[in-house]
């Protein structure tokens, strides 16, 4: 070890000694020793109100979310009464009904009152006044409401006593919101649409519908909307009371809230089913027995209807073949069902994105139109379908094109290859007549014969040959004539 580093081990083995006996340290060193103790006192101080302003905002956040005593679910339009009592107080005592809407930071008075002042209303078109006009007496001081969406929030009950003590009880007011669609009474195998919408939201856990044979509905969440159950094709046996039950979280003297809902059902009047779009369709020729995807309209439905037409039948032979719901009711099927399937991903009949996988034989192919079936509304897609013995070229073509145009389609892919083969022809004819008509020398290259170079060949006897020269513009062949 070098020098320096000896020297170094010896300062701090000083420096640790001056820790120990402080009178015995250099001035130095003791003004350094307080200057980093300071420094560590001061970050260790900032670190806390680090945390202490972390908390704080925390919790700020949370306050006011749960600060309530209790809290109470009521249906919109439906009379209710928010309980405040107290039979402890003694003398005359004035109460205060305030309310704090959502969103809002600050109390409202809605509702005063006194041995010696008469009821005051504060907020226009709110139905309120006391439970109990007697309540010096009764020491009710329950508020009577008939709520609107708007009236929800929380609500603060303020006795103040002759000494001037003051008591106080928040109710958390969470206001229901119920649709049923269409109107009753409902048509048959029209699709029951019921929406449930609690306001605040945060006040909510769960939202639940049962049928009126206590079994439970399939519901989705929609954003901006609410908790939505739909029971597509209503029949006779759909009427009767569907209960909405809502569970509340925090402090709440009731957890589950359950209201009725009353729908019924006209068994003497079927949907109509006029908003029908039907979506271009498709034509197309398969090999039997193997599987073909069956394609549905590109839309999120409710349930989904299969029928199908035989080929080389009337159109009032369209049959029934599979109908699927996605909101987990029946599911029909058929003998001809049996050669089909739900298809999977990205297709899936749960979500209500519908297709089917089949797997025709010879005596399958026809006409197939899937509808798809999203409230009052019907999207249709025809499919006609080929089903060949053997392998061959399938062709798929749109539906609704006519077989007059695939034939002219033809009849100039015939004339195309008819043209070309003519051209190729010409072309080999004139590219001959030029070669025999044109005898090439070594000085030239023309189409005339040079009488030298035969001349100078071996012809056989009896040949005759004639020098064919041109002697003008209009009289080329002048000699031969």
């Amino acid at each position: 070890m070098s020098v320096r580093d000896t020297s170094n081990i010896a300062e701090r083995g000083k420096n640790s000694r001056c820790i120990l006996r402080r009178s015995q340290c250099p001035r130095a060193g003791t003004v350094r020793m307080r200057f980093l103790l300071i420094t560590r006192l001061v970050m260790d101080f900032a670190f806390l109100a680090i945390i202490l302003v972390f908390t704080s905002e925390v919790y700020s956040s949370h306050a006011g979310i749960t600060d309530w005593e209790d809290a109470v679910v009521v249906r919109e339009g439906l009379p209710t009464i928010l309980v405040c009592t107290d039979t402890s107080l003694s003398g005359a005592v004035a109460i205060y009904w305030r309310v704090k809407s959502v969103g809002v930071d600050e109390w409202k008075v809605v509702l005063s009152a006194s041995k010696k002042e008469k009821f005051s209303v504060v907020v226009s078109g709110a139905s309120m006044k006391l439970n109990d006009h007697n309540f010096q007496e009764s020491r009710d001081f329950s508020l009577f409401l008939i709520p609107r969406t708007e009236n929800s929030g929380l609500y603060s009950c303020l006795i103040r006593q002759r000494d001037g003590k003051l008591k106080e009880k928040i109710i958390l007011v969470a206001v229901l919101t119920v649709t049923v669609a269409p109107a009753a009474p409902i048509p048959l195998l029209w699709t029951l649409r019921l929406t449930a919408r609690v306001d605040p939201s945060y006040a909510v856990t769960k939202i639940t519908w049962a049928s009126p044979a206590g079994i439970s509905l399939k519901s989705e969440k929609i954003k901006n909307t609410g908790t939505v159950a739909k029971v597509p094709q209503v029949q006779k046996s759909n009427s009767g009371v569907y209960v909405c039950t809502v569970r509340l979280w925090g402090n709440s003297s009731n957890t589950a809230f359950a209201f009725r809902v009353d729908v019924i059902v006209d068994v003497n009047k079927v949907a109509p089913f006029t908003n029908v779009t039907h979506v271009t369709g498709i034509s197309t020729a398969i090999q039997a027995q193997t599987p073909f995807l069956l394609t549905c309209p590109d839309v999120r439905g409710d349930y989904v209807r299969l029928h199908w037409q035989p080929p080389d039948s009337k159109h009032s032979d369209m049959r029934l073949v599979f109908v699927n719901d996605s909101w987990g009711g029946s599911i029909y099927f058929t003998n001809h069902s049996k050669k089909l399937q739900l298809a999977g991903p990205p297709y899936d009949a749960e979500s209500g994105s519908f297709a089917f996988l089949l797997t025709p034989e010879l005596k399958d192919g026809g006409v197939y139109i899937c509808d798809v079936h999203c409230d009052d509304v019907v999207y249709g897609l025809r499919t006609k379908l080929s089903v060949l013995k053997d392998k061959g070229v399938i062709v798929t073509t749109p539906s609704l094109l006519p077989s007059l145009s695939a034939l002219l389609l033809l009849v100039l892919l015939v004339a195309a290859a008819v043209f070309v083969l003519l051209w190729r022809q010409k072309r080999i004819s004139d590219s001959g007549i030029e070669q025999s008509l044109s005898v090439y020398s070594s000085e030239a290259e023309n189409v005339y014969e040079n009488p030298d170079d035969i001349r100078q060949q071996a012809p056989p006897q009896d040949s005759v040959y004639m020098d064919l020269k041109p002697r003008g513009e209009d009289d080329v062949y002048k000699e031969l004539e």
